[in-house]
Parts: structure tokens; sequence; C-alpha cells
């Protein structure tokens, strides 16, 4: 019987002190509220790039598309009515957008939409978009400089005027002449666009899907993002043109309408302002 009292005792005094330290820790509620008051107490941590845009452009709609198909690091920052600043002008004498800010760039900043698309794709590796065999990749720099030294000049000259964009000096739409001059301008530049958009078709595009073959690359981004400025002057784009934009903003879903909706909402605006 006495060595049954002592077997118990000992589990009594055990169960005893483990309530003791039990109750000297703090509760499971309590560790886990310092732990989550630490964590809102550490600051967010900032984006590793900055790209600066004006939303209703398309050279910036190409790399807003661009970052969010890929899933960059890129914080936005609108810099609508900032370009001409000097703090802005220090930056980027250019006063261009869009404007990617990164540390390991030269001088710290570069501008031209294709050039920030090349230069972030060869960077993280993103072959799906700008692909490393040298013979797929000139045609990718091929449509793109073509599209930058034919079609968009045209597509500039006729809907900038009715965007109330600025034209480029040396343009009619630019010249003190009368509003006739400068319409009949704006009318050649709208028929001269057939041509090369069907060079498009014939020659880039083939019997592809896309420029860049099954996947959209970033010439297809450029392209898509050039047409939806047609849509202010009313531009008849050919049926394969609506279907080849329709099939983009389908392969690349959000990360290609909630930045065109920037776009085309700009463009529903200066149209009911002209109605």
């Amino acid at each position: 019987m006495i060595a049954k009292r002592k077997t118990t005792a000992k589990p009594v005094k055990a169960a005893a002190k483990s309530a003791a330290k039990t109750a000297s820790k703090p509760s499971a509620a309590k560790r886990t509220g310092r732990t989550a008051t630490k964590a809102a107490a550490k600051p967010a941590r900032k984006p590793a790039m900055q790209l600066n845009v004006i939303k209703p452009s398309v050279n910036n709609l190409s790399v807003r598309i661009f970052a969010r198909a890929a899933k960059l690091d890129v914080e936005e920052k609108d810099v609508y009515g900032a370009t001409r600043t000097p703090d802005f002008l220090k930056r980027n004498p250019a006063h261009l957008t869009p404007m990617l800010e990164e540390k390991g760039l030269p001088r710290g900043a570069l501008w031209e939409s294709c050039a920030i698309m090349q230069y972030l794709s060869n960077k993280h590796g993103l072959e799906k978009f700008y692909p490393k065999n040298p013979a797929r990749r000139a045609m990718i720099d091929s449509a793109m400089f073509y599209l930058i030294g034919t079609l968009y000049p045209y597509v500039a000259r006729a809907t900038y005027p009715a965007l109330r964009f600025p034209q480029y000096p040396g343009e009619v739409g630019h010249a003190e002449l009368e509003a006739h001059h400068k319409s009949a301008a704006q009318k050649a530049a709208m028929d001269a666009i057939a041509e090369p958009l069907d060079v498009f078709r014939s020659f880039y595009l083939s019997d592809k899907p896309f420029i860049g073959g099954a996947q959209p690359s970033i010439a297809d981004i450029r392209l898509a993002a050039t047409l939806e400025f047609l849509e202010v002057v009313d531009y008849k784009l050919p049926k394969w043109a609506r279907d080849y934009m329709a099939a983009m903003e389908k392969k690349l879903g959000k990360a290609y309408s909630e930045p065109a909706a920037d776009v085309r909402g700009y463009i529903a605006y200066v149209r009911s302002q002209a109605a």
C-alpha cells in the first residue's frame, strides 16, 4: 500500500510542475499576436523596378502589357504632366515615356518601349517573348523596327490630331496651315496604313497565329498595342487584324485587357468630347 501511495504521488507532483511551466509561458494567442505585430511593423518591400508611364499612350501600353504578362516585379508610376519637371529631366533629358528605372542600368534609366522589352527579356531569360535563336530573334527585331519606322508614323499622323496629342515638328499637323491641309494629310496617312499592315499579315505572321509563332512575342505586343489607337478614327481594320487582336487579348488575359482599358477609356473620352 505504501508503494502504491509513493507511485501515485510522483505523477501528481509532475503534473503540478508541468502546469506551473505552462502557466508561466505566454499563450499561443499572445505569441501569435506578437508575431503578427512584428510582421505588421515590417515595412513593405520596394519593387525592384519602377516604370514611369503615361497611361493613354500605346507606347506605354506595350511595356505595361509585357511587364504583367511576364509577371515582373515592377511598380508603375503615372507621370502625366510631370515629364518636363527638373527632376524628371535630370533622369531623362529626352522626357519620354515609358521609362524604366533600375539600379543595374548604366545610367539608372532606360526609355523606348522596344528597348525596355528587349532588356527585360534578356535579363530575365524570357525566351518565350524574345527567343535566343538568332534567326527567330532577327524576325522579332525586324517586325518591331518595321513597325516603329514605317507603320507607327502613319498611325501617329492619322490618330494624334483626334487624340489631341502634340504633332512632331515638321509634320503638317504641327505647321501653321489651314484645317483642310491638315485633314488632307491625316487622310493620306490613314490611306497609307493598309500597305505596311498587310506586310505583317503576309510576311511576319504568314500562317502563324502570332509573329512569335504559337506564343505572342514582344513584337506582337507592340503591334497589338499600336492597333488599339486606330479606334479613335474609326479605321476599318481587316478581319485578320481584328481576329489577331482578339487572339492576343485572349492569350494574355488581364495582362492585356487591364492596361488596354486605360487607352480605350481615353479614346472613348476624346470621342465623346468631339461628339
